[in-house]
């Protein structure tokens, strides 16, 4: 699963990213990462630029233009720049210009968030992986789904039988759900099928607990601010999250999926690894092992104890993330099932 921006410089990830915000409805952030595109290829100088100038990795395949864009929306949220609000409020501005001057006053805030990948769970996806389980119980699995995902960041995916949804008129969840999410949908919908969730368990390198408000702000610099609706998802799972914590582990990814394969499982459900927006930020040796686990484990699948894999990942060619599956027992092929708005916002159904 090479990414093509293991082969972009750090100017072209600065230009696609632009270009993928666009594409999805985010005119501010594209303008935020435009602005500071401009000066990475400026000589603009400062320990900042030059760091990402000098980036080592896949400037994609790091989210290096996000940790960036993060770095710069956390220092408007924290109110220490008041500067960048003509960004962030759709007022005419020397972007390059007040950027760079934030940086130079701001510089030992916004180093640490190159640091890390950026932390972009967002309750808009779980749609996605609903609609998967629905129609993998229409292939015939079973319909009761112990899920396992991987890059769970603050665990928001990992309360999604709190939540509710509208799939092209298949309706699932509670009849009193902390969040629902109607999605316009394209094409035809999904299978209607009863399902139930078994269990949901995930897990993190660096998780954020959504009951500390520091953990907090830093999921919402990475909110792109135009979508406002996604400040009050957050708002909403943190209310959630307060009363009953996610079930969320520090641990890396295929050491993860390796010690929940290996455990027992019930009669009568499908294990279900799913992630969204990770595969790329997992370094090669990680994705084999997690591919190595999963079809090892998938040859031992059996009718009363299934094994899927639902990922929904960026596709930076088309500028927009592809829902697709595996499943056991049965070929393990991959097939991809819809395309998706990067934050939940539509969602193009090819699954049938």
């Amino acid at each position: 699963m090479a990414q093509a921006g293991n082969r972009m410089t750090v100017g072209e990830g600065y230009a696609n990213q632009v270009a993928y915000c666009r594409e999805n409805d985010a005119s501010v952030t594209a303008r935020a990462v435009a602005a500071l595109a401009a000066l990475v290829a400026s000589d603009e100088p400062g320990a900042f630029w030059e760091r990402i100038r000098d980036w080592p990795g896949s400037p994609l395949g790091d989210g290096l233009p996000l940790r960036s864009a993060g770095a710069l929306h956390g220092l408007y949220l924290s109110g220490k720049a008041p500067q960048l609000a003509p960004i962030y409020t759709g007022a005419p501005a020397d972007d390059a210009a007040i950027v760079a001057g934030a940086v130079r006053e701001h510089e030992d805030f916004m180093l640490p968030w190159l640091d890390g990948p950026p932390q972009t769970n967002e309750a808009g996806r779980s749609s996605n992986f609903i609609a998967a389980e629905l129609w993998l119980a229409d292939q015939g699995l079973p319909a009761r789904f112990e899920c396992l995902e991987i890059g769970s960041s603050a665990g928001i995916n990992l309360m999604i039988e709190r939540y509710s949804f509208d799939l092209g008129g298949v309706r699932v969840g509670p009849d009193s759900p902390v969040m629902s999410f109607a999605p316009e949908w394209r094409g035809p919908p999904p299978p209607d099928r009863a399902i139930a969730i078994a269990a949901l368990r995930g897990c993190d390198v660096a998780p954020l607990d959504l009951t500390d408000p520091e953990q907090v702000l830093r999921l919402r610099a990475y909110i792109w601010p135009e979508h406002a609706v996604r400040f009050a998802r957050l708002d909403a799972a943190v209310a959630s999250a307060k009363s009953q914590p996610p079930d969320l582990v520090r641990q890396g990814a295929a050491d993860f999926v390796e010690e929940q394969l290996a455990l027992p499982q019930e009669p009568g459900t499908t294990r279900l690894l799913m992630h969204s927006i990770v595969w790329q930020y997992l370094p090669e040796d990680e994705q084999s092992r997690i591919t190595r686990a999963m079809e090892a484990h998938g040859r031992e699948a059996t009718d009363e104890r299934a094994l899927a894999w639902v990922a929904l990942e960026s596709n930076r060619d088309l500028l927009n993330h592809g829902l697709s599956v595996r499943y056991w027992p049965g070929d393990g092929e991959p097939q991809l099932l819809a395309a998706a708005h990067a934050h939940g916002a539509w969602v193009e159904w090819f699954g049938g």
